[in-house]
């Protein structure tokens, strides 16, 4: 996926949300912080990487009970079987969520930087990350995609920039 349909995709998914939860009656604000610290599980869209592994924390600001701001960090990482290849990065993103059914189905886009610490490679990539996700008090269960925009992959075998990874969280939150 090149970073024009990427960008098109988090807009589309941007606007949608907003329009939804514009309907939804944001009249009774709930503001304030939360925190969340998640695993994720990861396939990646591109060879030579077999899956990810990742924990993180996303620390939330809700701005009323539909619209929430989020600043994600963790590790994670990509594993290549039998060999030394693996692709270790920390994230770091900044995102919007936006709740669209009964308080607990959201979607949210975020976008920021992935940090490479792994293996002599020391690229830092434009990380966009579209997700849908399903919330309680406590737990959070989210599916996203993430594209990488600087990190190698291998199609035809033949190395290229831009790695592409579908990921599911599960999270433990609580208000601050």
């Amino acid at each position: 996926m090149n970073i024009q349909k990427t960008i098109l995709a988090l807009t589309i998914l941007f606007s949608t949300s907003i329009l939804v939860a514009q309907n939804k009656d944001s009249n009774n604000y709930d503001q304030g912080f939360r925190l969340g610290i998640g695993a994720t599980a990861g396939l990646p869209t591109n060879d030579p990487y077999d899956f990810n592994l990742g924990l993180d924390a996303r620390l939330q600001y809700d701005l009323s009970k539909i619209y929430s701001l989020t600043l994600t960090t963790g590790f994670s990482n990509f594993f290549v079987e039998g060999k030394n290849n693996d692709l270790g990065y920390i994230p770091l993103k900044g995102g919007f969520k936006a709740f669209i059914f009964k308080d607990t189905v959201y979607l949210m886009g975020e976008a920021g930087a992935a940090f490479a610490v792994t293996n002599d490679y020391n690229k830092t990539s434009l990380l966009l990350s579209p997700s849908v996700g399903y919330a309680t008090k406590n737990l959070d269960f989210s599916l996203r995609y993430e594209y990488f925009s600087d990190f190698p992959s291998v199609k035809n075998n033949v190395v290229k920039d831009g790695l592409g990874q579908i990921a599911f969280r599960v999270a433990y939150g609580f208000k601050l």
